[in-house]
């Protein structure tokens, strides 16, 4: 089955909405190949113009800077993780296994609907957002872009996965801290496995069941609930 999805995105990040014509679309489709490809540090607006045979200040009316592109691309991630929690989550009874869900979900360890947008791949975008998500938010601007509401939609999925955590165990009084840690390590795990082994004990299986087990593992001991290497190995929550 497939499923149509619209993603709204805060009008701060754009000057002219990429979704709304055929050289925007290919803006955002280029650029999470690009960045992936290069590194933000390495991106530029002139290089990205070249890959879409156009002038760069082509480029320069759809966003302002590289890191208004970042941020869109990440915001759209986390709008349709959020879509996909929802989805997921929204018929189960078992709090413990919408938690499972929201950790293999951080992974696309969870089968998921493919976006309709053919010109934003998904995977390539979760990779993007493991190597990338960190510089949307660590800049010196970061309270005026807060101020515009430029998180909202990190924020609305930390908030939703802090409320499954609550239903999992409503006297635990650290909730959204555990969920935004748990996100954040989930990246920087992916991350190590793959670039640096030695922070990790998943380097030489590169095997992210594994890290899901430990994810698992360390979220069930800090609400104080059991069964998470066995939530995690078979998968339970998977539909």
């Amino acid at each position: 089955m497939e499923y149509k999805v619209s993603v709204k995105i805060n009008e701060n990040l754009f000057l002219r909405d990429p979704e709304q014509s055929a050289l925007g679309r290919r803006i955002v489709q280029e650029s999470i190949q690009l960045l992936n490809d290069l590194g933000f540090e390495e991106f530029t607006f002139k290089k990205l113009a070249t890959r879409l045979h156009t002038n760069e200040s082509s480029v320069y009316r759809y966003f302002e800077n590289k890191h208004r592109l970042l941020v869109y691309l990440v915001t759209w991630y986390w709008r349709w993780m959020d879509f996909q929690l929802n989805y997921f989550t929204h018929s189960l009874k078992d709090p413990a296994e919408k938690l499972n869900v929201a950790i293999r979900l951080l992974l696309l360890r969870q089968e998921a609907p493919v976006p309709q947008q053919d010109y934003i791949t998904f995977l390539g975008l979760h990779q993007l957002v493991v190597k990338e998500a960190s510089k949307a938010y660590l800049t010196k601007h970061v309270t005026e872009d807060n101020k515009q509401q430029l998180f909202k939609p990190y924020k609305d999925l930390c908030a939703h996965i802090a409320d499954i955590i609550h239903e999992c165990s409503p006297k635990y009084k650290y909730s959204r801290s555990l969920t935004s840690t748990l996100i954040e390590m989930a990246h920087y795990q992916a991350f190590f496995m793959q670039h640096l082994p030695s922070l990790t004990d998943f380097g030489d299986t590169k095997n992210e069941d594994e890290l899901i087990t430990f994810l698992t593992d360390l979220v069930y001991s800090a609400i104080g609930l059991k069964k998470a290497a066995a939530l995690a190995h078979n998968g339970n929550g998977a539909h």
